[in-house]
């Protein structure tokens, strides 16, 4: 935090309490998360999950509710945010703070609905793409009745998810801070596609084009099968 990158963001608005900080594609210059990324178990974890003989990085995400931050994580899928397409995609949210009333929530299925949910702009609420139609409302599980998964975690465990699962988070209002670290990762068959407007992360200059799998220069394979690809 008291060094971020150029994607580095604060979510509050003037009128809310505390801070929500959030920074992401941070792994070649942090050593300790490319450890994480390339030597924990994570990339084994999520070719089982996934099904996958390849396991590709797409980027990693930090997020950090100091205590006293009032504002929720809204709700929101990750892959319509991403220029990937693909049913092999998991993400890792890990905390590394005892979380309860903060914890990650998930809403159990969502990766399954018939439209993506709309992505949208945590600070102005606007939709993040032109298209709106070809999108969803974003929902309110709560008021909704939706069946809404999150669990008191301590630190170093984990959530896994895919890229469609709507997910969100409440305040912190506890008096300690909440970090938690993201991992997004990619299997077989993953492929590039075109959004209708930037995307986030938005990589400028990547040159790929519709249905190619992602540049492993950007974007390395950490393992193929049971190995690990150096």
């Amino acid at each position: 935090m008291a060094e971020p990158g150029p994607y580095a963001a604060e979510n509050l608005k003037s009128d809310e309490k505390g801070r929500f900080f959030d920074d992401y594609c941070n792994w070649q210059r942090i050593p300790e998360f490319e450890s994480v990324i390339r030597d924990s178990p994570a990339a084994e974890v999520a070719a089982d999950l996934m099904q996958s003989q390849t396991v590709q990085l797409f980027h990693d995400h930090v997020l950090v509710k100091e205590p006293g931050t009032s504002k929720p994580t809204p709700w929101h899928s990750d892959g319509p945010y991403y220029f990937v397409e693909g049913q092999q995609t998991v993400s890792f949210w890990s905390p590394l703070d005892p979380v309860t009333d903060a914890s990650l929530r998930c809403v159990a299925g969502s990766h399954k609905w018939p439209k993506p949910v709309l992505p949208t702009r945590w600070l102005a609420e606007t939709a993040f793409y032109p298209n709106e139609d070809d999108y969803m409302p974003v929902p309110d599980p709560d008021a909704e009745g939706m069946e809404i998964c999150e669990y008191p975690m301590e630190a170093g465990d984990a959530v896994a998810f895919n890229y469609h699962v709507l997910h969100g988070a409440r305040g912190n209002e506890t008096t300690s801070r909440r970090r938690a670290f993201s991992l997004r990762l990619l299997g077989d068959d993953a492929r590039y596609t075109e959004r209708p407007g930037p995307t986030s992360p938005p990589f400028p200059g990547h040159g790929m084009v519709q249905g190619q799998k992602l540049r492993t220069d950007w974007f390395p394979i950490l393992r193929t099968r049971d190995a690990k690809i150096s």
